[in-house]
């Protein structure tokens, strides 16, 4: 028995088992060990009280926690759709837009009824220190069939002069913009009997977004300010289509007058143009209903 008693794990169990019984005997009313373990009780109390804060205080922090780990991710998606429906907005705003400019365009077919107007949008610009060609995104299946020697003018939503079509393939048209140097159209001042003469790209006014006028008659009077239309001569441009303004005069050689235009249309940002190409009436058919020849 005293070998019992001198076992450690012996007097673990033993106290265990005390415990256990008073803890039981104290759950019964009226009992005395109740009485007896008031006083320990009272000394228990506060670190206990002390225990159930620290534990509730440590709930609050861990679900504070949680809840701003939450509260960061629904901000975030937030965030996110409040980027996706800016964008729809956005892209619903260019479409209605460009939809506005397109129906506006129908004017060009009221100015030039005998021609078909073919829509068509700039797929890119290729770039020579200012732009070298324009590339559309229809072509010969689209029924903008070019002929050998020939030309279309294309014109931008305010029937602005953009250039005129060089080529095409099945799928893609390339423009000659008015700005390069080997474009070239008759042009005359906006007025009855105005002044004609030719209007060309320039290497070096090309850089300042600038045309040249010459073929300029030494006795005509031109001024900065003065809108220049096509003319119509040469038939391959119909007469009327804006082109831009003067913007100087030279008259340095009386031999030789020169003068800058400034074009009306601001090709880097177009997106849409339109290509004209002259309406051609179909020939009735021969009949086909001849009378037989007599026998």
């Amino acid at each position: 028995m005293k070998k019992l008693f001198k076992n450690k794990w012996f007097i673990a169990l033993l106290v265990i088992l005390v415990l256990t019984a008073f803890a039981v005997l104290s759950l019964v009313p009226g009992s005395p060990v109740k009485k007896l373990l008031q006083p320990v009780q009272l000394v228990t109390s506060p670190a206990q009280s002390i225990v159930k804060s620290a534990g509730d205080t440590l709930s609050d922090f861990w679900s504070a926690i949680t809840d701003g780990i939450a509260i960061r991710e629904e901000n975030k998606a937030l965030k996110e759709q409040i980027a996706d429906l800016r964008y729809h907005l956005t892209q619903n705003e260019e479409a209605a837009l460009r939809y506005e400019e397109l129906k506006d365009a129908l004017h060009i077919k009221d100015m030039f009824s005998n021609y078909d107007i073919y829509g068509a949008s700039i797929l890119s610009r290729e770039s020579d220190e200012w732009f070298s060609t324009i590339r559309l995104n229809v072509g010969s299946s689209d029924g903008i069939v070019l002929e050998e020697g020939n030309s279309y003018p294309v014109l931008d939503v305010q029937m602005n002069l953009v250039g005129r079509v060089i080529e095409t393939s099945d799928t893609e048209s390339r423009v000659l913009p008015l700005f390069h140097e080997g474009f070239a159209v008759a042009g005359k001042v906006n007025a009855v009997n105005g002044a004609t003469f030719m209007v060309v790209g320039d290497a070096e006014l090309k850089r300042q977004k600038l045309c040249l006028a010459k073929d300029i008659d030494r006795d005509v009077v031109l001024e900065p300010g003065m809108q220049i239309v096509t003319s119509g001569d040469g038939g391959l441009f119909p007469e009327g289509i804006p082109i831009g303004v003067i913007e100087t005069v030279d008259y340095s050689n009386p031999l030789e007058v020169t003068a800058t235009i400034r074009p009306y249309s601001q090709i880097g940002k177009l997106e849409d143009v339109f290509i004209m190409i002259p309406y051609v009436e179909e020939e009735p058919e021969a009949s086909q209903n001849a009378a037989p020849a007599g026998n």
